[in-house]
């Protein structure tokens, strides 16, 4: 369905799709605070929530159009600013004598500059180059392999994201073979849930794509 087309009525999905597409990424960010590490394996808590945002992404472009799936990315990316700049002030008010969590609060919500700014920049690069080349090759191939793009979006995106994070998030924090193994290991993971979860994605497409036409 084309920007052109797409009509914001009480009965569409845009809405909603959107607001999970914004609540996934907030709650990955915060998950993302803590590495993990699976024997030889690091990566961080986010592994869980993020691939969905890519998901979510995919299929806000497939139906919706470039022009409003990047509406949603410039929103999530003024959110995410939002809320780091929210735990920044929390961060600095003085606490009440019989709350003994401050650092507790600063170790998981503290406000660190290096963090915020990886997290921004790689959020806002990947979900556009995503969201572009999913349109680039939707022109190529129209409605036919949807698989190809849904695939080939995931992994310039993943790989932009993932690039843009690591680069600015490991300077000075992590060794060389810690950023190697985070860098790879979090590109794989999150490309492969992608493709673990396409049958769910084709569904989801299908029957989004349905319900709008029947309200458009």
């Amino acid at each position: 369905m084309s920007d052109q087309l797409m009509r914001y009525s009480s009965k569409s999905l845009f809405p909603i799709i959107s607001a999970v597409f914004v609540a996934l990424l907030l709650l990955s960010n915060i998950s993302a605070v803590k590495l993990i590490e699976f024997g030889p394996l690091i990566t961080d808590g986010g592994l869980f929530l993020f691939p969905l945002v890519y998901i979510a992404g995919d299929i806000l472009t497939e139906v919706y159009g470039f022009k409003a799936a990047r509406r949603v990315i410039y929103t999530g990316f003024a959110i995410g600013v939002l809320a780091a700049f929210t735990y920044w002030l929390v961060q600095i008010a003085p606490p009440a004598e019989s709350w003994e969590n401050q650092a507790a609060f600063e170790s998981i919500l503290g406000f660190v500059p290096q963090i915020v700014v990886a997290s921004v920049l790689a959020f806002l690069a990947g979900q556009l180059i995503n969201s572009y080349v999913l349109v680039k090759i939707k022109e190529k191939t129209h409605e036919r392999k949807l698989w190809l793009r849904l695939i080939g979006s995931t992994a310039a995106g993943e790989l932009a994201d993932t690039m843009v994070f690591t680069f600015i998030a490991s300077l000075g924090r992590l060794s060389f073979d810690e950023f190697l193994n985070y860098l790879v290991v979090g590109y794989l993971y999150k490309t492969l849930i992608e493709v673990i979860l396409l049958p769910i994605t084709y569904r989801i497409i299908s029957a989004v794509k349905a319900h709008e036409a029947a309200i458009g």
